[in-house]
């Protein structure tokens, strides 16, 4: 890695649209689109966001008090995309999926895989700051609703709830842990911990069964439990044997790690060979990311070809990916997925495969930087932008190369045994 070098930076407060974009000196003004129900901008604090207006030179100072994990020409897309982070996260740890309504929401997925970007550049105490959040939103039950209003108030509807959500949690805090001075897990995160892995464990019953029935990253409703719902919660598991291993917790490790096999192999009989998105049907989609480094330990050689067979299937005329074989057949790309399949290829020892997907993803950004939610058929970036789960693992990918360009396995699976 590299410590960023950071220019000139403008503000540019467009007091009529309740918008401050932050841009790079030289770059162009961002032109706002409000057609077709999106609306994009450089670096956005609309009014949903708070109406925070983000001095140039503290934004400046933040960004370099970190590091930039990209090398050449992408550096200035990876350092967007985390300045872009730092724009959608509030105060309270909460972070915004996107700069507009309907996703300025917290999302505890995307708010997990920003709270690891933080940590692997170095902004330990904003990681800390999102997982904080989610702690105070959590329900009793150790799950979480789909999403929640930036106050912390609650859900903004009734939107069933997400399972995958403590899955994730469980290994965003792993990964923190790993990432911070001194390897431990703050005392005030355990509790989030610990509650999380109750409820992985009484979803799974221990890693007997799989998990209810639950939406997942698709966000629609779902009759048959899908592999997006599944896999993380496997992750999560092996993630907090991880945790308790730091703390010489050997009696949870012991349980972790055992309901984490259990589940594994419920995995690979329902859903393996073919891992599409019901197991048997469906489909592939990107759920089978969630089946690969730094999700899962090599050595699925069904699930690493599955992995291999989604980009080619799922491919559309922008150049990116559907979230699934059977998404519906528009010809629209979806960046989260497409990063997924990135991060995955840097994390499993394909660099030159995640190389691929981000020179796809930063020549499809918008004309400011902000990588965007799709990308139109005919190339074009669509939706709000910038989007946190995108930007979030555009940074994570740029860690994995940065580290193998140093020497240095940024990879790492804790707790499978």
């Amino acid at each position: 890695m590299r410590r960023a070098v950071v220019g000139a930076l403008a503000a540019v407060v467009m007091a009529g649209a309740g918008l401050v974009p932050l841009l790079v000196a030289d770059d162009p003004l961002p032109v706002l689109r409000n057609g077709a129900g999106w609306r994009a901008t450089s670096v956005l604090a609309p009014a949903a966001l708070g109406d925070r207006l983000v001095e140039p030179l503290a934004e400046a100072l933040w960004l370099f008090d970190g590091t930039v994990p990209a090398a050449g020409a992408r550096t200035r897309v990876a350092a967007q995309a985390l300045q872009d982070l730092h724009a959608l996260t509030r105060p309270n740890g909460a972070v915004a999926a996107g700069p507009d309504a309907p996703w300025a929401y917290a999302w505890p997925r995307d708010s997990a895989f920003v709270a690891v970007a933080y940590a692997e550049t170095g902004h330990v105490a904003d990681a800390e700051r999102v997982l904080g959040f989610l702690a105070r939103v959590q329900r009793p039950d150790g799950g979480f609703e789909a999403r929640y209003r930036l106050d912390g108030t609650g859900p903004p509807d009734d939107r069933p709830r997400q399972s995958d959500g403590a899955g994730w949690v469980l290994w965003s805090l792993e990964q923190v842990r790993v990432a911070s001075p001194g390897r431990v897990l703050p005392a005030g995160l355990r509790g989030l911990r610990d509650r999380s892995f109750r409820f992985v464990l009484a979803q799974t019953a221990a890693g007997t069964r799989l998990p209810e029935v639950s939406p997942d990253y698709w966000e629609v409703p779902e009759r048959r439990v899908t592999l997006g719902t599944a896999a993380p919660l496997a992750a999560g598991l092996e993630a907090a044997a991880g945790t308790f291993a730091a703390e010489a917790d050997t009696g949870r490790v012991d349980l972790a790690r055992r309901a984490a096999r259990g589940l594994r192999s419920l995995i690979r009989a329902e859903f393996g060979p073919a891992y599409e998105r019901h197991g048997r049907s469906g489909g592939l989609d990107a759920g089978v990311t969630m089946l690969m480094p730094p999700f899962a330990a090599v050595g699925d050689v069904a699930a690493e070809r599955a992995w291999e067979h989604y980009p080619v299937l799922a491919l559309r005329a922008g150049g990116g990916l559907a979230p699934g074989v059977e998404w519906k057949g528009d010809g629209v790309s979806w960046t989260p997925e497409t990063a997924m399949v990135a991060y995955t290829a840097a994390a499993s020892g394909h660099p030159l495969v995640a190389e691929r997907w981000l020179t796809w993803l930063d020549g499809h950004c918008t004309s400011w930087g902000s990588l965007p939610e799709k990308v139109l058929p005919d190339g074009s970036p669509a939706g709000p932008a910038p989007l946190a789960w995108t930007a979030a693992l555009v940074v994570l990918t740029e860690v994995e190369l940065a580290a193998q360009r140093s020497g240095v396995d940024a990879t790492s699976v804790s707790g499978v045994g």
